[in-house]
């Protein structure tokens, strides 16, 4: 049974800049988000990059950004509850599953972008595939290349390696949703990358978690970052939960907002 850990945004300025996303921002003030706005400059020094806003390296206009982030440590061979089929195979079903609700938005709205990186990681991370416009049977032969399970659990590596990506999209949503049945063992820890990502995006950037046959209380850092959270014990559980924040979550929020900006 899944079950959410509740958690609100913050109605700081941050979470007022929100561009939808998960939305993870920029430097320049926030225009209308049916509006595109070019991209800043650059900064000119290390030194300030490391501290400054992100920006978008590209203009930017409605749609959703999506970085897809699957767990494919050691454990992940380990059969899923209830189920004789290990937790990698079971989990890339199910996000196979999720991101067939994006056929009939896409059909629905040929117009809005929907765009869709898949990563992997264990003991680091991987790109199995940048984000882009959605085609299904790229996103299909991307989840194929899921790396067979083993090593370690990079979670905050991947984290950081995705983030890149939401601001080459060129949208302003942005979201980052991860698919893991453990907790972090390699390289940098997921809090400290998700809190400065929210720093540095001001609120721009939704993470998402799926913990899967394992305790969510492990990513309770995402209550202070605006994140959520689902606990999902088997595959069934799994599905239901990857849904709820694709579809109910995810697309809703990208699809409703961007028809209240047509409407203006």
């Amino acid at each position: 049974m899944t079950g959410p850990i509740n958690i609100q945004p913050p109605t700081s300025r941050g979470a007022l800049r929100w561009t939808a996303i998960v939305c993870f921002v920029f430097a320049a003030a926030c225009g209308s988000p049916g509006q595109s706005r070019p991209a800043p400059g650059r900064a000119s020094t290390a030194e300030t990059e490391s501290t400054a806003p992100y920006q978008a390296e590209v203009e930017e206009g409605l749609g959703a950004a999506v970085a897809i982030l699957v767990d494919t440590s050691g454990s992940m061979k380990d059969d899923a509850p209830g189920d004789t089929r290990p937790k990698n195979i079971v989990a890339r079903e199910a996000i196979e599953a999720m991101l067939d609700a994006t056929d009939a938005v896409v059909a629905k709205r040929p117009g809005f972008p929907v765009k869709v990186g898949i990563f992997s990681f264990s003991s680091s991370a991987q790109t199995l595939l940048p984000i882009q416009s959605y085609e299904r049977g790229q996103v299909r032969a991307a989840l194929a290349r899921l790396p067979p399970p083993g090593g370690g659990t990079a979670i905050g590596e991947a984290m950081r390696t995705a983030r890149p990506e939401l601001y080459r999209a060129g949208v302003f949503r942005k979201y980052l949703l991860v698919v893991t049945d453990g907790q972090n063992t390699s390289g940098r820890a997921p809090d400290g990358v998700a809190r400065d990502i929210w720093r540095k995006s001001e609120g721009g950037v939704q993470i998402h978690f799926v913990a899967f046959d394992t305790s969510p209380d492990k990513f309770s850092f995402l209550q202070d970052v605006g994140g959520h959270v689902m606990t999902a014990a088997n595959g069934e559980s799994l599905r239901k939960a990857l849904d709820e924040i694709y579809q109910g979550k995810i697309l809703a929020e990208a699809v409703g907002a961007g028809e209240r900006e047509i409407k203006k």
